[in-house]
């Protein structure tokens, strides 16, 4: 026997109609890259994501063609997310900080039909557009009278005049839930990129899993600052939970340093932000040595890489903030874990408490994970038992599009199928999970496994070290030892045998790095991630010290 319920499809559309019908004065604010503050509602955003799928009708795009977006987070992204899969296109975020080659290589391959993209991004397109095989239109994000001449791109057009040649009058589409409704390639840092493929069904799941308590725990109260990038994953959900809340947006644009970032928060009044290490680091570089302070900011979510314990205890002891440590995966939509408290943890002493918050969470429902050792076996959530961590769930992918790279899923004794993340991790009694490393920057020295997460969270507490990146050296005894790679902070001294000595009682003498080579910089991939592969290379002819 079946439910007697309304079968109405889970549809990207019916966000953006919610938040216009029950949200419309709810505030849109972007910083634009004309450098002035844009304010819009949410009913405008819904007015003109409807001239943009009156547009894409006239252009006489099919069900899932690809329209393409290479923008900063604001209110004409917005439109673009809501306009495109709302009429049953597939919405292709392309990440600008990756190499053109690639940008084009990703474009071709997504099959895109259109491209819109910010101004700043003109030289890129500039420099693609002849390779771009399959994109018959583009369209760059700017007022009508901001089109530059003499581009040499062929039908060139203005969003802005494209759109508000549009009625606003339009009937959003019915039709499957499993529908796809975005896509968004992976970094690609070895060989080509591949691309998840997100659904309607699995995106609106994703939004609301992302809006409960023990998550983002968004409501129409909250002033949002999204300093995730939309080009990325989507920026974690959120313009998605946000209209399914009706709370404020705050976009950044292209101004993500600290000082810029800062300035938002207290005009906007912002009390939940989101973004990855980086950012906060330069907000607090920004802040303390003004002595700033937060008026209204109450929470924020840091992920996209593990969060240094010293940014959690500076953000949460120094100026009253929250921080909700997150993890997931492109493949994941992306979340999959967020580190909240339970009721019984409350009463703890703040050290207690700190060393929870530490780990990247427990699972968000609609995510199921665990971890298995070398063979497959299930490995018991005790909190010290490490192995590779497997996922399921209706937001994570089943396969790649195209099917590049086969099939990504491992089945266990059970028959169930897992997606296997790369990661190494730990899972306690009570559900958190803690990322240890990923399986192939773990350091296996003698035996034993040292997590370069745990060496590089110590060393970033030291307050002379910018940034650390701890990687395996081969050793004809031990198989592996760490070595650690620094970039100090602007007019900071520190030297190796300080530093080594500051890892006294921090962690055991076989986990602390026979050495520290000191860079002038760490090479960061496309979506601020370290990338050690690199690293590698750079120091591929490093010898450990003798004696």
């Amino acid at each position: 026997m079946l439910g007697l319920m309304q079968d109405q499809p889970l549809l990207i559309s019916s966000l953006i109609q919610f938040a216009d019908r029950h949200h419309g004065d709810g505030e849109i604010v972007s910083r634009r890259v004309e450098g002035d503050v844009h304010r819009t509602t949410w009913r405008g955003i819904a007015r003109r994501a409807r001239q943009v799928a009156n547009a894409l009708d006239g252009l006489q795009l099919g069900f899932s063609d690809r329209v393409a977006t290479l923008a900063w987070n604001g209110y004409r992204h917005l439109e673009l997310y809501f306009g495109v899969s709302g009429s049953g296109r597939v919405l292709h975020t392309v990440n600008p900080r990756l190499h053109p080659e690639q940008i084009a290589w990703i474009t071709n391959h997504a099959e895109d039909q259109v491209l819109c993209f910010d101004a700043t991004f003109l030289p890129i397109i500039q420099a693609i557009h002849g390779k771009c095989a399959t994109v018959k239109h583009w369209v760059m994000l700017c007022d009508a009278d901001k089109l530059p001449e003499g581009t040499g791109i062929p039908g060139l057009r203005s969003f802005d005049a494209w759109i508000d040649a549009q009625s606003d009058t339009y009937v959003w589409p019915v039709f499957d839930e499993n529908s796809a409704s975005s896509m968004c390639y992976t970094s690609g840092t070895t060989g080509n990129p591949k691309a998840a493929l997100y659904s309607h069904r699995s995106t609106s799941l994703h939004a609301y899993a992302a809006a409960l308590p023990d998550v983002m725990n968004l409501s129409a109260r909250d002033s949002v600052l999204a300093v995730v990038p939309m080009f990325h994953v989507n920026a974690w959900g959120i313009p998605y939970s946000a209209a399914l809340t009706g709370c404020k947006l705050v976009f950044p644009g292209a101004a993500m340093d600290g000082k810029s970032v800062y300035e938002l928060i207290e005009a906007e009044q912002v009390t939940f932000a989101a973004g990855v290490p980086t950012i906060w680091q330069m907000l607090l570089g920004h802040m303390r040595p003004q002595g700033l302070r937060f008026s209204s900011l109450k929470r924020t979510v840091i992920g996209g890489s593990a969060c240094p314990p010293a940014m959690i205890h500076a953000f949460q002891e120094d100026y009253g903030v929250e921080v909700l440590h997150a993890w997931g995966m492109t493949e994941m939509s992306p979340l999959g874990t967020l580190c909240t408290l339970k009721n019984k943890h409350l009463g703890l002493p703040k050290e207690e408490q700190m060393k929870i918050r530490l780990k990247q969470g427990r699972a968000i429902y609609g995510v199921d994970m665990k971890i298995v050792d070398a063979n497959g076996a299930e490995l018991p959530f005790d909190g010290t038992s490490y192995g590779d961590l497997l996922v399921k769930g209706p937001w994570i992918v089943a396969q790649y599009f195209k099917g590049e790279g086969g099939d990504p899923l491992v089945a266990d004794a059970d028959g169930q199928r897992w997606f296997p993340t790369g990661d190494v991790a730990t899972i306690d009694a009570e559900g958190y999970m803690q990322i240890t490393d990923r399986s192939k920057d773990v350091i296996k020295s003698g035996g034993e496994w040292i997590s370069s997460i745990d060496i590089e969270n110590i060393a970033v507490a030291h307050p002379a070290v910018a940034m650390a990146a701890c990687i395996g050296v081969k050793h004809p005894k031990w198989d592996e030892r760490p070595i650690l790679a620094v970039v100090k902070k602007p007019g900071a001294e520190l030297d190796r045998d300080t530093l080594l000595a500051f890892y006294e009682g921090k962690a055991a003498k076989w986990q602390v790095p026979d050495d520290v080579v000191f860079v002038d910089a760490i090479p960061l991939g496309p979506t601020g991630k370290m990338l050690k592969t690199r690293l590698r290379e750079i120091l591929k002819d490093y010898q450990l010290p003798t004696g």
